[in-house]
């Protein structure tokens, strides 16, 4: 599966960004992972085929997962964002629904490029 990741940029603390990625293909889980500098990559959010999304706790109620299956595209509603957001925003897929249970980043063996979110 070939993902490519859009809509990164910067903005202050406060504000929102929304990330799109399109894949190749359909995956049955899809999530959004980030890396900050000097820091491990961690699972901010996964969504499943019938698109119950799972949220991290550092990103629960502020941001929003979603998914449009006819189009193969994950989207990252990102709203009242921090400087601590700021890092590096992947997307990944599975090809099993359940690793979407699991918000582990071995559970994804297919990554895209990501894009950059910097909040000031």
């Amino acid at each position: 599966v070939q993902l490519v990741e859009s809509g990164g940029g910067s903005e202050q603390a406060g504000g929102s960004l929304r990330l799109s990625c399109v894949a190749s293909r359909y995956s049955p889980c899809m999530a959004w992972l980030r890396q900050a500098p000097g820091g491990e990559r961690e699972v901010i959010g996964a969504i499943n085929n019938v698109a119950t999304p799972h949220y991290d706790d550092s990103v629960k109620g502020r941001f929003t997962i979603s998914r449009d299956n006819s189009e193969n595209a994950l989207y990252l509603e990102m709203n009242g964002l921090k400087p601590e957001d700021t890092a590096m925003y992947y997307c990944a897929a599975a090809n099993e629904y359940r690793r979407c249970f699991h918000l582990r980043p071995t559970e994804f063996p297919y990554w895209g490029q990501g894009t950059q979110v910097t909040v000031s």
